[in-house]
């Protein structure tokens, strides 16, 4: 079985960083964005330059009659830092039992901590797929499912999804790989590039992009 790498291990945090300064874009214009309300942050439809470009590379690989549709990119930290908290607090409520590591552990299967989170450095994008005409398609949990709600099928490898929805994973997967993005296995909807996860699992000597704060409306 391949190992899966959670975001608290230690050889995600020892991936060192080398900023390159490149900036955030808004991606609306080239890319599907789900335009729902953000209550959190209007910065979600941004990403780094070169994730971008690497999106629109692998948009244009899918098969005729689907797009990505994109769920959400950048986060801020300090709600990338409640998210995790919020979701942390859950699980020592549910586990009394489990220690300070089991728990960080265990949380960052779904949530990062927020140090080397993806999103915060805006490396990482939340998608699915859609059709033509914007309706998403199943692939076998909703977006955001955590591994207790889902009973672990939004682990992209999972099994008992239905043969469909495998083959709609793997063929985003595809394109996504091809692009240079990397996916995080908890979370089939989650993939990124130029980040410490992205360095550590594609061998590269550091990461490009580090957490930054945006200012949007």
């Amino acid at each position: 079985m391949t190992e899966i790498i959670l975001m608290a291990d230690a050889r995600v945090a020892g991936v060192p960083v080398c900023e390159c300064g490149e900036p955030l874009v808004d991606v609306r214009e080239f890319l599907l964005v789900d335009r729902r309300s953000q209550d959190d942050s209007d910065g979600y439809f941004y990403l780094r330059r070169g994730v971008f470009e690497r999106l629109r590379q692998a948009e244009a690989a899918l098969p005729l009659g689907m797009r990505f549709l994109v769920v959400e990119g950048y986060r801020p930290l300090a709600v990338q830092r409640r998210y995790f908290d919020d979701y942390a607090r859950g699980l020592r409520v549910e586990h009394g039992d489990w220690t300070d590591g089991q728990v960080r552990a265990a949380a960052s299967r779904f949530v990062s901590p927020v140090e080397i989170a993806p999103h915060s450095a805006g490396a990482a994008v939340d998608l699915t797929l859609v059709d033509d005409g914007g309706s998403k398609l199943d692939l076998g949990t909703p977006m955001n499912a955590s591994p207790e709600e889902s009973g672990g099928r939004c682990y992209t490898a999972a099994s008992g999804i239905g043969d469909a929805a495998r083959e709609l994973r793997e063929v985003m997967g595809a394109a996504l790989a091809s692009a240079g993005l990397v996916n995080y296995p908890t979370e089939w909807w989650h993939w990124s590039f130029g980040d410490r996860y992205w360095a550590l699992i594609t061998g590269a000597e550091r990461a490009c992009y580090a957490a930054l704060e945006l200012e949007v409306g």
